[in-house]
């Protein structure tokens, strides 16, 4: 025979009960009594009927109720959403609650207020995060029924309204079993689309029932987690649902949506017009503020300006006379140049040459002394006109060619080659 423990006992009953999923996600009604409130904010009661009675605890921030107290006292009749399980230290079979309404509101609005709430508590109401239309769209998504009236009539307004704009449909079923399946898969596919400016979640009027659809958590989170803002037209003016809640633009009407979500061209073709005028206005007021500031500034200058006419004829008068001076001095400049000139002339070999002088050079070299010569070397003998070549002859052919004899050493003498 197995014996077992308390505690593997209470944690079976805890582990069967949770894992029940009926017992999960329940509604129950009853008459709320012994409540009681701990120091830190939880609240502990039992829900009864004329048979039985159910202990209840609801912790603080399960959810974001503002009129809990008032709904949550003793006497009182609620129906109360939450989950079954066991409180393994006292062994005791308890609710744990969510959400409470009172009793004698529909099924609908019960689970419609408890998502709402929990949703709100996560943050996707927050207004912080809204996002706004952008003004001018190029791209406008839309998701909706294709064979509706509400996709006609948002095209014709449009249309008639911002017909720059390009419209794109994401079809989905927006009542029935498909339609929230239709609708996420819609918002994320026209996420995926490029630069799309917003996006219309749209469907007309109906009961609670035929628009739930929008109230379910999968479409609240698809309108959250939207890159493009989102504008949500479900129903009519007074119809509500949670992706009106998440929504960064609540319509109240698929019509209204589509004026909100594109501008009027004639409103904004106006708009232009006046705009256009009053900016020639303003260019026009600039330039002439700009005319008559510089024409006061120019006479503030010369009034302030000194007498200098008598100083312009001064200058003129030295610019003259330092004209006149550079001019003589160039003048004679240029007679110094000139005296330079004829010196040099006068002392160039050229000259002396002229006057009958000969330039005997050896070897490139000109002749100076007899000493730099020897018999048989070869000479070159310039004169003004020309030069001939010439060579050193002994002093003995010298005389046989006639020439007297000397007493007294002579040099060696030279003969042109050419004589």
């Amino acid at each position: 025979m197995e014996v077992y423990s308390v505690s593997r006992i209470t944690t079976y009953l805890r582990e069967l009960l949770e894992t029940d999923p009926h017992l999960a996600d329940i509604w129950v009604s009853g008459e709320v009594s012994n409540l009681t409130r701990s120091t830190a904010g939880h609240l502990y009661f039992t829900l009864k009927d004329a048979d039985s009675q159910l202990r209840c605890v609801f912790f603080r921030g399960a959810t974001l109720q503002r009129d809990l107290a008032s709904i949550v006292e003793s006497r009182a009749q609620v129906v109360a959403h939450g989950r079954i399980s066991l409180y393994e230290v006292r062994g005791d079979l308890q609710f744990y609650v969510d959400f409470v309404q009172p009793e004698g509101v529909g099924e609908l609005a019960m689970e419609f207020e408890r998502l709402k709430a929990r949703l709100e508590q996560d943050g996707l109401f927050e207004q912080t995060r809204k996002r706004r239309v952008p003004p001018f769209p190029e791209r406008i998504g839309v998701v909706t029924s294709p064979t509706g009236a509400v996709f006609h009539d948002i095209c014709a307004i449009l249309a008639r309204r911002w017909p720059l704009a390009e419209i794109v449909l994401a079809p989905s079923a927006v009542q029935g079993t498909e339609a929230v399946r239709g609708i996420v898969a819609g918002i994320a596919a026209l996420n995926d689309e490029p630069d799309m400016d917003v996006i219309i979640v749209a469907r007309g009027g109906g009961s609670m029932e035929e628009l739930w659809a929008f109230n379910e958590e999968a479409v609240a989170r698809a309108i959250y987690a939207s890159h493009a803002p989102v504008v949500s037209a479900v129903g009519h003016e007074t119809d509500y649902t949670i992706a009106d809640y998440v929504a960064d633009v609540r319509a109240p009407t698929p019509s209204t949506a589509a004026e909100l979500v594109a501008p009027d061209r004639r409103t904004v073709a106006t708009t232009i017009v006046a705009r256009r005028a009053a900016l020639s206005t303003a260019v026009r007021l600039c330039l002439d503020e700009g005319v008559a500031c510089l024409r006061g500034a120019l006479g503030r200058m010369e009034h302030c300006a000194p007498p200098i006419d008598r100083d312009r004829q001064r200058v003129d008068d030295v610019l003259r006379l330092a004209g006149t001076m550079i001019d003589a001095a160039f003048a004679r400049s240029r007679e110094h140049v000139g005296g330079f000139l004829l010196q040099l002339r006068s002392l160039h070999p050229q000259a002396t040459l002229a006057r009958g002088y000969a330039l005997v050079e050896k070897d490139g070299s000109a002749v100076r002394s007899v000493r730099e010569v020897k018999s048989g070397d070869a000479l070159d003998v310039r004169v003004s006109d020309g030069a001939f070549p010439a060579r050193v002859e002994p002093k003995s052919s010298a005389r046989r060619r006639g020439s007297r004899p000397s007493q007294e050493t002579q040099p060696p003498l030279f003969t042109s080659d050419g004589a």
